[in-house]
């Protein structure tokens, strides 16, 4: 009896609560949440607690932007001159004070993205790229704009690229003699539309004087001695080229012609300028008398 008692005490099997804990266990998902999971979350209460006090938290900037401020300022990172590409000097100064650097600087401070955007705000710089190289050079690399146009304005004359916008100003017209000029308010919304008229023009280049943009509507073709081309707003490349095609068959504006108005596509106008007479004044383009002309007309 007493030896049937002392086996079942000693059983070897588990016990249900040692089976369950053993199963959980051999089960991957908790082994890694349990020896991992645990020891991280307990770090990072330790942490948070840590950085719950604020001069702790002041002492820990204070380390780490001292620690930024030593690597950046290690002769490595150092940017000690600047080179500009692709500029004329004028505008290798703009730049120069746009980006305004006090060097040596460090190569971790320069925020090139912004650089960028003050350099392509400048009207001579269609874009521009930056890149610190070798040797401590900050270099940029510009894509200035090409002068297409000279605008005559009533404060002076600019500069314009073929899409009308601003270069820079200019103080005389002989700076850029073989540039077109053109004048008038909105002449630089319509620039595409004046290279086009003048590469048209262009047998009449020894008579050309430039485009006038009238109302910001339409064009007249100015030419020497106050002759001019009236435009319409619609189809002018067509109408200047008739004009061109009139003067080359009748030789219109080597006579008494002040103007040749084709502003309405069904009716051709000359105006005339009549004999001066001695003493008299000479009067403008538009006061002289109108003469309708049909292609098969003589002029």
């Amino acid at each position: 009896m007493f030896g049937a008692s002392s086996r079942r005490r000693c059983d070897p099997a588990p016990s249900r609560w040692a089976y369950r804990l053993n199963r959980l266990w051999l089960t991957p998902l908790f082994r890694a949440a349990l020896l991992r999971g645990v020891p991280v979350l307990v770090l990072a209460l330790l942490v948070g607690q840590a950085l719950s006090d604020p001069a702790t938290l002041a002492r820990l900037r204070a380390e780490a932007a001292a620690l930024r401020e030593a690597v950046a300022m290690r002769p490595e990172f150092a940017v000690r001159e600047l080179a500009i590409e692709g500029a004329t000097e004028e505008t290798v100064a703009d730049i120069a004070e746009v980006l305004a650097l006090d060097f040596p600087v460090s190569s971790l401070d320069l925020d090139l993205e912004a650089l960028r955007q003050a350099v392509e705000g400048l009207d001579a710089v269609a874009s521009a790229r930056l890149r610190v190289v070798a040797g401590g050079q900050l270099r940029v690399l510009v894509a200035a704009r090409r002068p297409a146009l000279l605008w005559r304005r009533a404060d002076g004359l600019e500069l314009l690229d073929a899409e009308g916008r601003r270069i820079m100003a200019v103080t005389a017209r002989a700076e850029h003699p073989d540039l077109w000029l053109v004048a008038g308010e909105g002449a630089d919304a319509a620039a595409p539309e004046a290279l086009s008229l003048m590469r048209a023009a262009r047998p009449l280049a020894a008579r050309l004087r430039g485009l006038e943009r009238i109302g910001t509507r339409r064009w007249d073709v100015v030419l020497t001695d106050g002759q001019r081309i009236l435009l319409p707003e619609t189809g002018a490349l067509a109408a200047l080229e008739r004009a061109i095609a009139l003067d080359e068959a009748r030789g219109l504006f080597a006579g008494p012609v002040a103007a040749l108005d084709l502003r309405d596509p069904a009716r051709t106008v000359l105006r005339l300028r009549p004999p001066p007479e001695p003493g008299d004044p000479a009067l403008p383009a538009r006061d002289y008398p109108e003469r309708a002309i049909n292609s098969g007309e003589d002029a």
